[in-house]
């Protein structure tokens, strides 16, 4: 999808201004299968780059989803409490996870844009 970034734990974000939408790639969601629950932070928890923000359960595995950045949960995707599924649908859209306020929109500079991501997990 273009203007989303990426990290190398498979998390995507959609930055506008200082706000980052956060999900998880579909290359992670395929990776992990069916997913079965889903733990999302507290809105206005405190995350800091590299932290764990949330778990995913899925049919084979747990896995942490990292904090990209500083910065504030803004809101949480309530509907993948109820429906956890559409982060298998929708990854990348309607299966965000969360919103975070960033502390320092700088540090999403670096991270790597869909072509570069597509190598990277191709690599």
């Amino acid at each position: 999808m273009s203007g989303h970034v990426y990290t190398e734990d498979h998390e995507w974000l959609a930055v506008e201004g200082d706000v980052a939408t956060v999900g998880i790639s579909d290359h992670a969601q395929e990776q992990l299968g069916d997913i079965v629950f889903i733990e999302l932070p507290d809105v206005g928890k405190q995350l800091e780059k590299g932290s764990e923000a949330a778990v995913v359960e899925s049919v084979k595995a747990a896995s942490e989803i990292y904090a990209p950045a500083d910065g504030e949960v803004l809101e949480v995707n309530e509907a993948l409490t109820e429906e956890p599924g559409q982060v298998n649908s929708d990854a990348e859209g309607g299966g965000w996870f969360f919103k975070m306020k960033l502390s320092d929109p700088g540090q999403v500079a670096d991270l790597m844009d869909a072509a570069a991501y597509k190598s990277f997990v191709e690599g």
